[in-house]
């Protein structure tokens, strides 16, 4: 199968498929610094708590197949996985708004083995342009159209004050950027084109405590 076929057929998977996958990946890796060979779907539901056989049917869209009372190749599986999930390319990124949240992104080397490379970075604060933070170059944001000349990223991560999210999503989108991994709470509007995966660390917290409260009034 080539690229642009694989392309196509992953755009069949479901999301909540995709994102369990990632889930799958990290598992088994731990499974293989344990020195297992194999493993079935049903020793990642037991770890991961998650149905085999729905763990079996997210496999299925990876076209991979295990053997019968022996389970999937470990090493095959993370090769198979990391690929059709593009971790094994690096997707290069600018971020916008180096606080607290951004700086910790900038820190975290871990993103790139999962394919997010993190080039350069952007701020108006004073003090912030022509400083380096974990290797990364940080520019003020007025730079932002002649470093898209010399990096030619296509992903931008939003970490911004949410009183100007949506300002710096268009300086973004009309610069050439074509994906958002949105941090803020706010729910930025693109065209229809541009790729948005919101990420809201706010909202998440407001499920947590909601099931919090709800466990507590039981």
């Amino acid at each position: 199968m080539n690229s642009i076929e694989q392309h196509k057929e992953n755009l069949r998977v479901p999301e909540p498929t995709l994102r369990r996958l990632p889930w799958y990946l990290s598992n088994v890796k731990l499974l293989k610094q344990r020195g297992e060979r194999y493993v079935s779907s049903t020793q990642i539901s037991k770890e991961i708590n998650i149905d085999a056989s729905q763990i079996a049917k997210d496999l299925s869209y990876v076209h991979i197949s295990g053997r019968t009372r022996v389970g999937y190749e470990v090493d095959t599986l993370i090769a198979v996985l990391e690929d059709f999930l593009g971790f094994t390319n690096l997707h290069k990124a600018f971020l916008f708004g180096v606080g607290s949240l951004g700086g910790a992104l900038l820190a975290d080397s871990g993103l790139k083995h999962f394919g997010l490379d993190i080039v350069a970075a952007f701020d108006v604060k004073p003090g912030l342009a022509g400083t380096i933070l974990n290797g990364i170059p940080i520019f003020h944001s007025d730079e932002f159209g002649m470093r898209m000349e010399q990096f030619r990223v296509n992903i931008g991560v939003l970490t911004v004050p949410i009183e100007i999210a949506q300002q710096i999503t268009d300086y973004m989108v009309a610069g050439g950027i074509k994906a958002v991994w949105n941090f803020t709470p706010f729910r930025i509007r693109v065209p229809e084109h541009i790729v948005v995966q919101n990420t809201s660390l706010y909202a998440h917290l407001a499920v947590m405590f909601n099931r919090l409260n709800c466990n507590e009034i039981k």
